[in-house]
């Protein structure tokens, strides 16, 4: 497949839209509508006693309050990993001095190109949280049994901390 037609119709601080065209070749084509976005990082903190810092935060394009791993956009031209240091500071006041990737996915391929990749952060020091002036984000930690019956209870339905859930238990060994 090959892109013919791309044409932005609407852009903001954070992503922008593309209505796109594509086509085989052979007379296939595709026309799609693309949420152009310059990727995320999440960031699963892991204290000292095996506990994993979740905040709450209410998410407007749902209207609800969500408990979810901290996360944030890529600036531009930033590296994933700097934004990981960036928004963990951020949203909830602690830092790592430890950093290990986990993975990267796709949240939504089929209208956007974002990709957010997982970060494990260990070795963890408090700090001041500095949330940006539209967010009231309250954290707190939570052991494996907890964050698994939050999934389980759907209290946690959010892709990005279900796949980091599942890249940290299942996949890093594998």
């Amino acid at each position: 497949m090959k892109i013919i037609e791309s044409k932005e119709v609407y852009r903001c601080r954070v992503f922008g839209i593309t209505e796109d065209v594509a086509t085989d070749g052979k007379g296939f084509e595709i026309h799609r509508s693309i949420l152009r976005h310059r990727g995320a990082a999440v960031m699963l903190a892991v204290d000292a006693q095996d506990r994993v810092l979740l905040i709450r935060q209410y998410r407007l394009a749902v209207d609800e309050y969500i408990w979810e791993l901290p996360a944030g956009t890529v600036d531009p031209g930033e590296k994933p990993a700097k934004t990981a240091r960036r928004e963990l500071i951020e949203e909830t006041g602690y830092r790592a001095k430890t950093w290990k990737k986990l993975g990267t996915f796709l949240p939504s391929p089929g209208c956007t190109d974002e990709r957010m990749t997982i970060f494990l952060a260990t070795d963890l020091t408090k700090g001041e949280a500095h949330p940006m002036g539209d967010e009231r984000i309250e954290s707190k930690w939570f052991t494996r049994a907890q964050v698994t019956a939050m999934i389980r209870s759907k209290k946690i339905i959010d892709a990005k901390t279900l796949v980091a859930w599942l890249h940290w238990n299942y996949l890093q060994s594998a």
